[in-house]
C-alpha cells in the first residue's frame, strides 16, 4: 500500500511540476505573443485555408466580370494587387509561424530538461535499490551468497558526463 503511494506521489509530483512549467510559460508571455500565438492559431484552422481561397477565387471573378461586363476592374489581370497581398500575407504568415515556434520550442526545451533531471533521479534510484538489494543478498544468512557482476554493474549510476559524449561523438559521425 505504501509503494503505491509513493508512486502516487511521484506522479503527482511530476504532473505538478509539468503544469507549473506550462503555467510560467503563459505568464511569461508578453500581450503582444499572446495575441501572435491567437492569430497564429486562427491562421492555422482548415477553415481559414477555406475562406482565404474563397476570397481569392471572389476577386479573380469579380475583376474578370467586371472586365467582362465591360467595366474598369479594380485589379485586371494579371491581378498584380492579388499577388502582392499574397506576397505580403505569406511573408506575415512565415514569420507568425516561426515566432510561435521559437516560443513553442522554449517549453518543449524546459519539458525535455525536466525529463532528463527525472530520468537521472531515478537511474540513481534505480542504481540504489539494486545495491540494497545486492547488500541485503550479502548479509542475509538465509540467502545464498554469489558474485553478481551483472547487478553489481547495475547497482552504479549512469555516468551522464561518459553518456553526452558518446552521443555527441556519434552525431559527429553521422555529420
Amino acid at each position: 500500500m505504501t509503494d503505491n503511494i509513493g508512486t502516487e506521489r511521484d506522479a503527482f509530483d511530476v504532473a505538478w511540476a509539468t503544469s507549473q512549467l506550462h503555467a510560467e510559460h503563459r505568464q511569461e508571455t508578453s500581450a503582444l505573443q499572446g495575441g501572435v500565438d491567437k492569430l497564429t492559431a486562427v491562421v492555422g484552422q482548415p477553415g481559414f485555408v477555406a475562406v482565404l481561397a474563397a476570397l481569392i477565387v471572389a476577386w479573380v471573378l469579380a475583376n474578370l466580370a467586371a472586365a467582362g461586363l465591360g467595366l474598369r476592374p479594380a485589379d485586371p489581370p494579371p491581378f498584380s494587387w492579388l499577388q502582392g497581398a499574397a506576397s505580403t500575407g505569406a511573408l506575415i504568415m512565415a514569420t507568425l509561424i516561426l515566432t510561435t515556434q521559437r516560443r513553442e520550442d522554449q517549453l518543449a526545451n524546459h519539458r525535455a530538461q525536466l525529463i532528463l533531471e527525472l530520468t537521472v533521479v531515478n537511474d540513481q534510484k534505480a542504481s540504489k535499490i539494486i545495491e540494497l538489494l545486492e547488500e541485503y543478498r550479502r548479509d542475509n544468512p538465509a540467502v545464498s551468497d554469489r558474485v553478481d557482476d551483472t547487478a553489481a554493474a547495475m547497482s552504479t549510476p549512469s555516468d551522464t558526463g561518459a553518456v553526452l559524449g558518446a552521443i555527441k561523438e556519434i552525431q559527429e559521425n553521422l555529420d
